[in-house]
């Protein structure tokens, strides 16, 4: 049998987060990395570009011999996910899996909030969709959530401006908006992958009566539990420890950028998608 990488997507940067989270928790595992950068961001985009967008990396990481793949973008999860699962995943044979980031993290919301009152931080696409509070509502439908959009956070973060006084301020006065929802929240999920960014700044922000939760652990945490529940999948997962990177923006800016998400050296490959 000829195993494959774990394919992992994102449209941009923000997928790096989850990335280096299951490096540090599988190390032993190899992964392709896409990154949409040049079609990014997705979380102003309608539900049905979104699902266009997705799809063709879909495509491409299966094309590439992925038999797995984690849409590390809570907007493309979100949006695309469900459908692709219902309707597409047929077609490219029976045993590829598709997964998100949405369903693991409402998993865990109900062990980390004691108020049972929880903040959602995330884009425009992600809010507005509600998948948060529909997939609570089924899991943990006694806890109450608040939500925010956070639209210039994405641009802040991948432009480098998010520690400049500006930045600093828009993340402020966004992050007091949704405190100010309701005073008893004591759990904040960063609903977009990029937001792990300034997890540090919004922690000191809210103070030690909230907790601030990046994806990343969650979902690494959560595919170990998946893959030691389907064996099958396991083994077809090479382990060389190894991770190709692609983009479909300009390379040289990809790898920059990339290198401070994960403060290592990137060297992608740049493709038309």
């Amino acid at each position: 049998m000829k195993k494959s990488p774990i394919g992992v997507f994102d449209s941009g940067y923000g997928g790096l987060t989850i990335l280096s989270s299951l490096r540090e928790q599988m190390p032993q595992y190899d992964f392709i990395y896409f990154g949409d950068n040049a079609r990014a961001p997705y979380g102003n985009r309608s539900f049905d570009v979104v699902y266009s967008y997705t799809l063709a990396a879909v495509e491409f990481l299966f094309s590439q011999g992925c038999n797995l793949i984690i849409i590390a973008c809570n907007t493309a999860s979100a949006k695309a996910l469900r459908t692709i699962q219902q309707n597409d995943l047929h077609r490219f044979g029976p045993n590829k899996r598709v997964l998100g980031v949405i369903r693991p993290s409402t998993e865990q919301i109900g062990a980390l909030t004691k108020t049972n009152c929880v903040g959602i931080l995330g884009t425009l696409g992600t809010i507005n969709s509600s998948s948060y509070p529909i997939e609570l509502a089924k899991l943990a439908p006694h806890i109450v959530v608040e939500q925010l959009a956070c639209p210039l956070w994405v641009p802040l973060i991948e432009n480098n401006s998010f520690d400049s006084v500006a930045g600093k301020m828009i993340i402020e006065e966004d992050v007091n908006t949704l405190m100010n929802k309701n005073k008893n929240i004591d759990t904040i999920i960063l609903a977009c992958t990029h937001y792990p960014v300034v997890q540090t700044y919004i922690q000191s922000l809210v103070g030690e009566h909230c907790q601030v939760i990046a994806q990343g652990p969650i979902v690494a945490e959560k595919l170990q539990e998946y893959l030691a529940r389907h064996p099958w999948m396991q083994e077809q997962i090479s382990t060389s420890g190894q991770v190709t990177y692609f983009t479909s923006e300009n390379k040289l800016i990809f790898d920059q950028t990339a290198s401070i998400f994960l403060n290592q050296e990137v060297n992608s490959n740049h493709i038309t998608i």
